[in-house]
């Protein structure tokens, strides 16, 4: 309790020191400028004003200097793939300026050709998992469908396009798609982007929805187009199982957040032929093949009423897909383009801290010594993936690195070491050639951790990129050795 009751004090004395203390500061500050104050007022006038002009400067010139430093700049917006819809004007804009700066913007360029190809026909894909009757649906309404219409660009062989015209002889494009849920990959990666590009989603089953069909039902509504659900192979149910069936499908399609009305589920039959067993009257029994009439014309109507409901929103709804398409391919690209810049920016600043680490032969030398590489580096790759950190963000990353890398370096001597056993001829390998290539892996790793929160956050977090850097050097080390080796090689020798 008497230790306790000392604290208090002595913390209570401290208090009034410093208010002392502060208050003494106050007055002695009040009492200058006063002083100043009245002498330049009995001054020249334009002595007053150069001095107030002057004070004015010096602290606007402080307050930039603190932002510059202190606050967080953000990353610059056009970066990022907007949700908000996109014009024509907007991405042409963006790959415009993607393109500039060296992106591969070919693949979104050829959405949006292959849309100005589409603009005179209205495009109807049908959609399904595997079986379900998509081919047979698109027969039954075309019969001379067995003629292939040119696929169009973009597209694999497995997608087929046929022509059909509606009652008011207006072109329609029905696209075949393969099937969802096979077991070859890429196709069905391939029939969500043909569903993006059609102006109607025709979604084809057989009966009650399974969790997969569900889960693609839900990735269509999100493309915000027309959607019609089509229970296929309804000749297998009676009348009451088909209702039944049609108001399932309406609740699924309702749980999962869409807003279809009844006339948008349909129940058809493509036809076809069934095998059948006939018996004869002396009881004798042979198999058959029988055709089975298709019944599409509630499918026909409700193609044609919901072309004329629609009308010209089809186009615009489906110009807005196609173009989050074209912007996620840009996406994409911007990605791709971004990891091969920084491979070159980290393979340069790696090069760069063999060349010190060379040119010091300093076995006990920190990576910050060369600080300015790092720093460099840090800016360079924050710029290319868009960020804009405060000065104080890549100190606080390179000293937070800094610690680990005292941790770090035994392990990167030893692993630098084997690497170069690697290379014949070297004989006993020299202590600075060794640093030279732990360095060089440090900095190889350092580079690629920050590439990593980058990558994934958009932004320079020092904490982050330091634990992703601690957590990953060992890793990066063992990967990256013979690169580095062969690096630091050519550079003793040169």
């Amino acid at each position: 309790m008497k230790l306790d009751r000392f604290i208090r004090v002595a913390i209570a004395v401290v208090i009034l020191l410093v208010f002392i203390v502060a208050t003494g500061a106050l007055l002695f500050i009040s009492e200058s400028a006063l002083n100043v104050w009245d002498r330049l007022r009995a001054g020249p006038a334009f002595l007053l004003y150069t001095y107030v002009g002057i004070m004015m400067l010096l602290a606007l010139t402080a307050l930039w200097l603190i932002w510059r430093l202190v606050i967080r700049r953000k990353i610059a917006p056009e970066k990022k793939v907007s949700a908000v819809p996109l014009s024509k004007d907007d991405i042409e804009a963006r790959l415009r300026e993607a393109e500039a700066v060296g992106v591969d913007v070919s693949e979104a360029q050829a959405e949006l050709k292959e849309l100005a190809a589409r603009k005179d026909a209205v495009h109807l894909c049908f959609f399904g998992e595997v079986s379900a009757g998509k081919s047979s649906l698109i027969r039954a309404m075309v019969p001379e469908a067995n003629v292939v219409v040119d696929v169009v660009g973009g597209s694999t062989d497995d997608v087929r396009h046929y022509r059909w015209r509606d009652a008011s002889g207006a072109e329609i494009l029905l696209t075949d798609v393969p099937g969802i849920g096979g077991h070859e990959d890429g196709l069905t990666d391939v029939a969500v982007d043909e569903a993006r590009r059609a102006n109607v989603v025709l979604f084809v089953c057989d009966s009650d929805l399974t969790r997969s069909e569900v889960s693609s039902i839900k990735a269509l509504l999100e493309f915000d187009k027309p959607l019609v659900i089509v229970l296929n192979k309804a000749d297998r149910y009676s009348a009451e199982e088909q209702a039944s069936l049609m108001q399932q499908l309406l609740e699924r399609v309702d749980s999962i957040g869409g807003d279809l009305d009844s006339g948008h589920v349909v129940a058809v039959s493509a036809g076809g032929e069934i095998d059948v067993i006939e018996r004869s009257a002396d009881g004798e029994e042979t198999a058959a093949r029988r055709t089975r009439p298709a019944d599409i014309g509630v499918l026909v109507v409700a193609i044609n009423r919901l072309l004329a409901e629609e009308g010209a929103s089809l186009d615009t709804r489906r110009e807005r897909a196609v173009f989050r398409m074209a912007a996620a391919r840009l996406a994409e690209a911007e990605g791709e383009y971004r990891l091969q810049r920084s491979e070159q920016v980290i393979r340069s600043s790696t090069r760069k801290a063999i060349i010190g680490a060379l040119a010091a032969i300093s076995p006990g030398t920190d990576i910050l010594i060369q600080g300015y590489i790092g720093t460099a580096m840090t800016q360079q790759l924050c710029k290319l993936y868009g960020a804009a950190p405060r000065d104080l963000d890549i100190e606080e990353f390179l000293s937070l690195s800094q610690s680990r890398v005292g941790r770090a370096l035994p392990l990167s001597l030893a692993v630098a070491g084997n690497g170069l056993k690697a290379f014949p001829g070297l004989g006993t390998v020299a202590g600075g050639l060794v640093h030279a290539v732990a360095y060089g892996l440090i900095f190889d790793a350092l580079g690629r951790s920050l590439v990593l929160t980058l990558s994934k956050h958009g932004e320079l977090l020092p904490d982050v990129a330091a634990k992703e850097f601690e957590e990953g050097i060992s890793e990066h080390l063992e990967a990256g050795v013979r690169r580095v080796a062969k690096m630091a090689l050519a550079e003793k020798k040169g």
